[in-house]
C-alpha cells in the first residue's frame, strides 16, 4: 500500500479515540443527571462531597475508633480514623471495635518447593456500640480483603517491601468497606 493511499494516520486515530472518551464522558454525565429523579441521594451530602452539615457525617465524626492491636491493627485505626473524621471530630457518642483475622495461602511454588507468591486473606470484625453506662451494640458486621504479593529470590528487603505495602493496601481497603457500611447503615437509620 502506498503513503498516499494510507487508510489512517496515526493522528487520524487518535483524533478519533479523542472523540470517543468525549463521548463516553457526556453519556456517563448525562447518566447522572438521570439518576436525580429517581430519588438518588450522595451518600454523604450534597453533590457526593464531603459535608460537615449532613447527618451521616456528623455522626461518623462522633465514633472513636478503638485501638487495634499490632502494626496490621495500627494501620487499619489509622485509615479508619481518617476517613470518620474527615469533616473534622466531634465529641464521641459511639465506639467502633475491631478485630482482625488473617489468613495465609502460597499460591506460587519454585521448583525446589519454596513459595514464590503468598494471598492474605484479613477478615475485621467490627462492632459499632453506643458509649453510655450501659453501652449498646448499634452495629456490627465483617469486612473482607484480598491481596497477594511476590516473594523474590534473594532479595529480602524487597519481599519486606511488598509485604508491608500489600497490608497497607489491605486496612486501606477494609477502612474504606467498614467505613461505606457505617455511613449507609447510619443515613438509614436517620431515613426512618
Amino acid at each position: 500500500m502506498s503513503r498516499d493511499a494510507s487508510s489512517t494516520s496515526l493522528s487520524d486515530r487518535l483524533k478519533r479515540q479523542g472523540a470517543t472518551r468525549r463521548g463516553l464522558l457526556g453519556l456517563g454525565a448525562a447518566g447522572l443527571l438521570g439518576l436525580t429523579g429517581c430519588g438518588f441521594r450522595p451518600l454523604y451530602g450534597e453533590q457526593g462531597s464531603l459535608n460537615s452539615n449532613s447527618p451521616v457525617s456528623a455522626e461518623l465524626a462522633a465514633v472513636e475508633v478503638a485501638n487495634v492491636p499490632e502494626r496490621r491493627g495500627q494501620l487499619l485505626r489509622r485509615a479508619l480514623r481518617e476517613r470518620l473524621w474527615a469533616g473534622g471530630q466531634a465529641s464521641p457518642r459511639y465506639t467502633l471495635t475491631t478485630s482482625l483475622q488473617i489468613g495465609t495461602e502460597p499460591e506460587g511454588y519454585r521448583t525446589d518447593g519454596l513459595p514464590t507468591r503468598v494471598r492474605y486473606t484479613v477478615n475485621a470484625s467490627w462492632w459499632l456500640v453506643t458509649r453510655d453506662a450501659q453501652p449498646q451494640i448499634v452495629l456490627n458486621g465483617t469486612e473482607r480483603a484480598v491481596d497477594a504479593f511476590n516473594i523474590p529470590d534473594n532479595q529480602f528487603f524487597a519481599g519486606d517491601a511488598s509485604s508491608e505495602a500489600m497490608m497497607a493496601r489491605l486496612m486501606e481497603r477494609l477502612a474504606d468497606d467498614i467505613v461505606t457500611r457505617l455511613a449507609v447503615e447510619l443515613q438509614e437509620r436517620s431515613a426512618v
